[in-house]
């Protein structure tokens, strides 16, 4: 809350105070009570423990990643530090003599640190953030720093200290942390009118942009999870506020009946992961059989499906409807001289890059100040003892006299010094032992002083190139600390997952086409189909009128309903064909139609919205089918031909709101389906999108081709399997796919395997014939591997051999068209060579003409003569005829 809020907040009291006094009434009698006023405390009170909680105890500080209470733990660490393991208990209570707390925020924020792994070596039960046990009891466990916590935390020498909150004490303002540790770590923490959460990154890429910062080079950084997963961070906002981060739990198939969770979103346990899927089945979102957690030191949720569920839609179903997808939105709040500062993660490793570099610096200083007080006493030690000044003290009575005579007699000898001699170096002199002066070894003392010099050299280099040195340094933390922290959490753009299209429909849709009504408790009326608690539903009403509204209990929607149906959003290819009478004695018009965005109980009239209007006939066709229907007219006087046949292929689609075409301006007494119809859509184009993985029709990624409804995708991976599957735009595809296309059937494909077997090669070719099963074309043995795969007509492949006694074999080119003959899939096929195998490398295929197997549009037939200009091909392939 601002000052300026608080303010109106005391202006409103003193406002209240002249408004009429509250009566009480009391079973004694009736007393009155006056409001006081409090704003003055209030406004004081408040403002000073807001900014207390924000600087002391919720926001991490910018300079060294910590809030008060982590850096007092560390602290305290380094106190009791001697190398070997501390009860925590032991270091909760001396972290107690710094922190005005109490024992348990001390212990869970020295958990919390435990458990990133980073700072503190532990031993015990310390919990397990993937399955969200909690700790041992602090006597139970053990800590000590951590070897990385030592050489970036602690230098005493530049460490800025204050009195601790008792006075007894000093403690840091700020440890000297030479790395971007609250990115490497995180945090995040809620105070009094703002809040800050900062999500954790990768210890080897802060530590390269680091250097690339130094660099003078351009840099990004994204957040890395200890729970790994998957990420999409295309609206990350540089961790700043606004931003967004998309995770999912790792899903993979195991089998037709079995769905296994590797990973899991960061903020969730497994705990909290199957709760969600079990409160998804009880609410129907999703159909599962069971769970198990066999979850140890790995995330393993093995999720067993019932007979007849789709693995890929359960899969969907499983980020749309529970913690397998969470959405995290970071907010970079830091405290920055004493003030909170909102900021994005770029600006916060700027900040702690160039505080590396002073700190680094000041350690270089003061190195500097100590060797050289090193090297000066050294040679005035030197020339005390080397020119016997020592004897010139034997005659003085008085220490004043000592002190003269001794500066006296350095006075020759000193001109080569790099500081005046002081009193204190006198005295010092003074303390020298005579065994001492009696071993100088002047050899020796000259070597340490070359010594000396060399590191003060040494030291002043680093200095003066003070920005390679920070660069070694971090470099030397990444070769010493960063193995084993490699990229736990996969980047990869997610796509959009539509709940109603995954949606487990397990409630029944009913109808009563005369009253009017829709819902799911008519159980005594029509059953339309199932439907989900979140689906919509489109009816069409007989006066041609049509409303989309929300799956209900019972609802109203309007009499005489001739089609109702669940509603897919932007579903192009549902196609509706009507005949409808305009007005009560008006002419029969005729349209194709379909229907995508809709605004939710709003009517829509399909006709001229002239009173009597009628729909004489309706039909729904998910494929855009176009049927021939027979219609019979009544008989009049002047109307020769009663009935005639007409082709709905003959239409243009068009939008719902078109007139559509006449069809007679004399009535119609009974339309007839004559002829069911194909669909006059063109084949579908699918696209692959490599960046989710996922198959669409919107135009992203790799065009795969146009699909019939008998067209299949064909799958080969690199474990040597192969599979054909109807392209829905659920699947999901295993990272390991290796081949991705429309499948030809009468297309062989090539391969080149290593039996470990038989420690051979094998090439082989071969048809995929069995479309509803994945089948393995290598050896079965648990090491065979898949090395050359193509679905080339004529491919060519070049083996290059490994050098035998320093002599190398001229590489072989295989022609498979010539080298073998299509076979079975089971075959073993022939082999390739004996000698010992270095590469194999795919080459250009020779020149094949393919036979195009696409069928050439033709033009509808008329029975009349027409205009060829008035024949058209819309974008979607649909052949139409105005008849207007």
């Amino acid at each position: 809350m601002t000052e300026e809020e608080l303010n109106n907040l005391n202006e409103n009291s003193e406002n209240n105070q002249h408004e009429p006094e509250l009566e009480h009434n009391s079973l004694q009698n009736t007393e009155t009570e006056t409001i006081k006023k409090v704003s003055g405390m209030y406004q004081e009170w408040f403002l000073d423990y807001a900014s207390y909680v924000i600087l002391e105890r919720a926001v991490p500080a910018i300079e060294d990643g910590f809030k008060p209470v982590q850096r007092r733990i560390m602290h305290s660490m380094k106190e009791l530090d001697d190398g070997r393991y501390n009860k925590v208990a032991n270091i909760v209570g001396h972290t107690m003599q710094y922190h005005p707390h109490g024992d348990a925020s001390i212990g869970d924020a020295m958990v919390q640190i435990g458990q990133k792994d980073l700072l503190i070596d532990t031993q015990g039960n310390w919990g397990n953030i993937l399955t969200g046990d909690e700790a041992a009891a602090s006597r139970y466990i053990e800590a000590r720093l951590s070897k990385f916590a030592l050489d970036v935390l602690y230098s005493p020498k530049i460490t800025p200290w204050q009195l601790s909150y008792d006075g007894r004490r000093n403690e840091p303002i700020n440890l000297p942390v030479k790395f971007p540790l609250l990115l490497a770590q995180g945090g995040e923490g809620i105070a009094v009118g703002l809040s800050t959460k900062i999500l954790p990154h990768n210890f080897i890429e802060l530590i390269d942009a680091s250097i690339k910062i130094l660099k003078g080079k351009s840099f990004v950084i994204y957040p890395d999870f200890p729970t790994a997963g998957i990420a999409d961070i295309s609206n990350y906002n540089d961790g700043a506020r606004g931003g967004r981060v998309r995770l999912r739990a790792r899903i993979s198939q195991h089998d037709k009946s079995t769905l296994i969770i590797k990973e899991i979103p960061f903020s969730t346990t497994t705990t909290t992961l199957i709760d969600s899927i079990l409160k998804a089945n009880e609410k129907g979102k999703i159909k599962i059989k069971k769970v198990e957690d066999n979850t140890s030191s790995d995330v393993e949720i093995v999720i067993h499906l019932p007979p007849g569920v789709s693995p890929d839609k359960t899969i969907d179903a499983l980020y749309a409807f529970t913690s397998c997808e969470v959405s995290i939105a970071p907010l970079g709040c830091v405290i920055q001289n004493n003030r909170p500062l909102f900021t994005g993660v770029s600006d916060m490793l700027k900040q702690s890059t160039n505080r590396t570099v002073d700190l680094l610096k000041q350690e270089l200083i003061i190195e500097l100040g100590e060797l050289e007080e090193q090297w000066h006493f050294l040679s005035l030690e030197r020339i005390f003892i080397e020119n016997r000044i020592y004897r010139l003290i034997e005659e003085e009575e008085t220490w004043e006299g000592v002190i003269t005579a001794i500066d006296k007699g350095l006075v020759p000898f000193t001109k080569n010094l790099k500081r005046a001699v002081t009193t204190e170096d006198i005295v010092r002199l003074t303390e020298i032992r005579i065994k001492r002066i009696s071993k100088f070894d002047l050899d020796k003392a000259q070597e340490k002083l070359d010594a000396l010099e060399g590191d003060i050299e040494k030291v002043k280099h680093n200095i003066e190139f003070i920005i390679e040195f920070t660069i070694a340094f971090f470099n030397n933390l990444k070769e010493k600390y960063g193995k084993g922290r490699e990229r736990k959490t996969e980047l990869r753009s997610f796509d959009n997952i539509e709940a109603t299209k995954v949606v487990l429909r397990n409630q029944k849709l009913y109808v009563n086409k005369e009253e009017g009504f829709i819902g799911t408790t008519l159980r005594k009326d029509e059953y339309v189909g199932d439907c989900s608690d979140i689906d919509d539903v489109i009816v069409f009403l007989r006066d041609g009128s049509m409303i989309v509204s929300k799956i209900e209990e019972k609802k109203f929607v309007g009499k005489d309903i001739i089609h109702v149906a669940v509603f897919n959003k932007n579903d192009k290819r549902t196609i509706y064909n009507m005949i409808y009478r305009d007005g009560k004695a008006g002419a029969s018009y005729i349209k194709r139609f379909n229907v995508s965005g809709i605004t939710r109980d709003k009517v829509y009239n399909l006709t001229q919205e002239k009173p009597g209007s009628q729909v004489l006939y309706f039909s729904s066709n998910p494929n855009g089918e176009a049927e021939v229907v027979t219609i019979l007219l009544r008989q009049l006087s002047n109307v020769k031909k009663l009935k005639f046949d007409f082709d709905f292929a003959e239409l243009l689609i068009k939008g719902r709101s078109s007139k559509g075409n006449i069809v007679t301006k004399y009535p119609i007494k009974k339309i007839e389906l004559k002829e069911k119809g194909i669909s006059t859509l063109r084949p579908r184009k699918i696209w692959f999108d490599d960046a989710v993985s996922r198959l669409n029709v919107d135009g992203r990624g790799e065009l795969l081709g146009e699909f019939k409804p008998e067209d299949r995708i064909l799958i080969i991976t690199q474990s040597g399997k192969v599979k054909t599957i109807v392209p829905e735009l659920s699947t999901h595809f295993s990272d390991d796919v290796i081949v991705l296309e429309k499948w030809k059937p009468t297309k062989p494909i090539s391969a080149i395997y290593f039996d470990p077997e038989k420690e051979r090669y094998f090439a082989k070719r071969f048809l995929v014939e069995s479309v509803n099963k994945e089948e393995i074309f290598i050896s079965e043995h648990p090491y065979a591997r898949l090395e050359i795969v193509s679905t080339d007509y004529r491919p060519m492949v070049e083996v290059l051999f490994a050098k035998i006694k320093g002599i190398e074999k001229e590489p072989l080119l295989i022609n498979f068209e010539e080298f073998i003959a299509v076979k079975g899939i089971k075959a073993q096929g022939n082999q390739v060579t004996t000698d010992k195998v270095k590469l194999m490398n795919l080459l250009q295929p020779l020149p094949f003409e393919e036979i195009q197997d696409e069928e050439p549009i033709e033009k509808p037939e008329f029975n009349d003569t027409v205009d060829e200009s008035t024949l058209t091909i819309e974008e979607d392939g649909q052949i139409g005829f105005n008849l207007d």
